[in-house]
């Protein structure tokens, strides 16, 4: 027996043993989409990194003013007003003041979290831009001939090997 008759014999086999169903192995790729060949998988442009990086900044500079809840109307003794109630509540025997504190402090290290996760996307795009325009400039640099002429075809296509 042959191969393809071995495999022929197994696939049917297989199809036998599955309940009528409708099955979809793959999906053709989607024009330009992964796989299809006709683009590259992933485009950045420079605008858009740069949208994006200044929205973090600005994201995180509204973020700072408005969520300070633990600084908002600070007293002399540097508690704000959310520490100070939760410290009236808590002198005068009611539960809620520690439970106060706690809301404060989970509160705060949420806002602090999500500040640094704003800063990191801020800063990682601003870096990205500039080591991808320094890998840029490298490329171009790399790819001409000491008189400035562009490197051949088949120059390139060694290093590809």
């Amino acid at each position: 027996m042959t191969f393809n008759d071995e495999w022929a014999q197994l696939k049917s086999e297989a199809q036998d043993r599955q309940p009528a169903q409708m099955r979809l192995n793959a999906a053709a790729p989607e024009p330009g989409g992964p796989g299809s060949g006709t683009k590259a998988d992933l485009v950045v442009h420079q605008d858009d990194l740069g949208k994006v990086g200044n929205e973090a900044f600005r994201v995180h500079g509204e973020l700072q003013k408005k969520a300070d809840i633990a600084g908002a109307g600070v007293s002399k003794g540097g508690a704000g007003s959310t520490a100070q109630a939760a410290e009236e509540l808590k002198g005068r025997n009611f539960g809620a003041g520690d439970e106060l504190y706690t809301t404060l402090e989970v509160w705060s290290t949420q806002v602090k979290t999500v500040l640094q996760m704003c800063a990191h996307i801020s800063h990682h795009l601003d870096y990205s831009k500039k080591a991808h325009a320094n890998d840029e400039a490298e490329i171009v640099a790399s790819l001409k001939r000491r008189d400035g002429s562009a490197v051949s075809v088949s120059e390139i296509s060694k290093y590809v090997k």
